[in-house]
């Protein structure tokens, strides 16, 4: 039997929660932005994990990419999809 692929987007992710990228939203995302979340190592098949959520608006939140913890708006990580993994 085929599993079942749920996809989100990283902004609706809760800590603990983990997979792989699938891309950057179709979204209209300025040029510069998509570039610059590239450069940070959102790209395409790259490991990440939510670490943690602010306690205002759960903004920002810190997300580990490839074994390295970034911190970035809500709004910014709504742009990113990932492949969520399965619950354990």
């Amino acid at each position: 039997m085929d599993a079942i692929v749920t996809i989100r987007d990283l902004g609706r992710l809760r800590p603990g929660d983990s997979g792989r990228i699938a891309g950057l939203a179709a979204i209209a995302l300025p040029p510069e932005q998509e570039q610059r979340l590239l450069r940070m190592g959102f790209a395409e098949d790259a490991r990440i994990e939510v670490r943690h959520e602010g306690p205002v608006g759960r903004d920002p939140i810190a997300v580990k990419v490839d074994g390295i913890i970034i911190a970035l708006r809500r709004r910014d990580a709504e742009a990113i999809l990932v492949e969520v993994d399965p619950p354990r």
